[in-house]
Formats: C-alpha cells, structure tokens, sequence
C-alpha cells in the first residue's frame, strides 16, 4: 500500500445535523468513520451531504469536493461560524437543482502545507500535490463507487475559501483531468509571492469553468490581487459569464458568513445549470 492509499475499510454513519432537522429537501449528511491515510499523517474526518433524490433508482448527480469541511455544516465545529452549505443544498434541492457535496475536513497543523501548492520560505508549504493526489487517486473513486455520482470531470467541482481558494485554482489547472470547475472564494493569492500567476501563465489551456471573488473589504492588496487573477485568465481565453464568473462583494470580508451567501449564487454556474 502507497502512502496515499486509504488503509482499512472505511465506513459511512449518519451524521445528525440538528438545525436541518424539519427543512424542507434537506441533505442526509453521511460521516466517513475510519479512514486514515499515512501521507495525510493519519485519521481525516469526511462528510458527505446526499440530496434526497439520491434514494431514487436511475438518478446520478454531480459532486463538489469542498476543504474546511468543519466550516462548511456545522456551526459547532467552524471556525467562525458556518457556510450553511445544508441549506444551500435544500434551496436549490427545493427548484429540482441537485449536488452531491464531499466536505473534507482541514488538517488543522497540517492545513498550510496541505494547501498549499508551493513552498513559501516563512510559512511553509508546498504539500498541495500530495493532498491533491488523495483526492482525485484516493477519495474520488471511494466516492463513485459508494453513491450514485456523474464522475466526469464536467460534474466534478472543487471549490474553497482563502488558502482552500488557492488550493482549488491550483487544482484546475493541475488536475482538469478531474476536475472541470473551480470555486476560488477570498484565494490567497499572495502565497508564496504571488508564484500561482506564473503557473497559471505557464499551464496549457485547459478550459472548464472558474469562478473567482473577493470581499471589498478584504484589503487593498487582496482586491488588486483578484483582479491581477481576473485579466490574467481573460488573457488564458476565459471569457466573463461564459466560462468565468468575477465577483467583487461590496462590504465583504474574509470570514465564513460572507463566503457561504457567494457559494449560494455561485452554484448553478459551477455545476453548469
């Protein structure tokens, strides 16, 4: 067994959310108790959020592989309270609009290399890969095999906030064999200074769709930056409301209560509905 292989044999319980407890086309949320992946430095806790659907014969559904998963359900578990994805998910549910979500719990100490594409010479990183190959070698093919999923890459979706945000764009370009949607939310673009313009600048064209924003409120620096990123793709081809999605959030900053309310909006164009 490779060190990014899943060890054991997992195992999916419910997962009680009680505040989704009684809405209307609410989520069954799943827990995946006993994995462990070595190269992952172990145990790493996964939910995933089922639409009601999902128990109808012949029905398959798109998937969006989310980081921070602790932040994404839970106010109990966040950060800084939660994105609110179950209710999300039961909005669009509710208009016959249906997703599977895969939420990934952070590694907490090992959240900034894991994140992290490249190595920054004060913060760390550059584990990115790694923790890519886990998703697209290791959990992907776990989850098409156990729920009734549309696996290619046109309904496979990564999306995450802040370094989670750097993470995805990365991903789009690294791996658009698996995924053919990112949702890049508040991404922190000045890691390990700014070296994903270069990559991005440097990586083959590789289409799908992107979907970029950042809080007006997040810093100068941070604004300037989105906007860096936002002409650098309309130079890769990418065309406003087409295959890309810029948004710039009056007022917003880098927390979880602005950045659940933008994947709410920001859904139906990752999902391509």
């Amino acid at each position: 067994m490779t060190s990014l292989e899943i060890a054991g044999t997992p195992v999916w319980r419910p997962h009680v959310l009680p505040h989704l407890e009684g809405e209307d086309e609410a989520p069954e949320v799943l827990r995946l108790e006993g994995l462990s992946v070595e190269a992952l430095g172990g145990g790493r806790e996964v939910l995933v959020a089922l639409p009601p659907a999902a128990m109808r014969p012949g029905r398959r559904f798109p998937v969006v592989y989310m980081h921070d998963g602790q932040n994404l359900f839970d106010p109990d578990t966040s950060f800084a309270g939660d994105w609110g994805v179950g209710g999300t998910l039961a909005h669009y549910a509710r208009m016959g609009r249906y997703a599977i979500v895969v939420a990934v719990y952070n590694g907490r100490e090992r959240r900034i290399d894991e994140y992290a594409p490249f190595a920054d010479m004060v913060r760390g990183g550059g584990g990115g890969d790694t923790y890519l190959e886990f998703l697209a070698s290791g959990l992907k093919p776990l989850v098409d095999r156990t729920f009734p999923t549309l696996p290619g890459r046109e309904f496979t979706v990564i999306a995450g906030s802040s370094m989670g945000g750097l993470l995805s764009l990365y991903a789009h370009f690294r791996r658009p064999d698996v995924f053919g949607a990112s949702g890049v939310l508040s991404p922190s673009l000045w890691f390990a200074d700014g070296a994903i313009y270069d990559y991005i600048s440097e990586a083959p064209a590789v289409g799908g769709r992107l979907y970029l924003d950042v809080g007006t409120d997040e810093g100068d620096d941070e604004l300037a930056d989105a906007r860096r990123l936002r002409d650098l793709l309309l130079q890769r081809g990418y065309r406003i409301d087409m295959n890309l999605r810029y948004v710039e959030d009056e007022g917003a900053n880098h927390n979880e209560s602005w950045w659940g309310p933008r994947l709410r909006a920001a859904l139906p164009f990752l999902l391509g509905s």
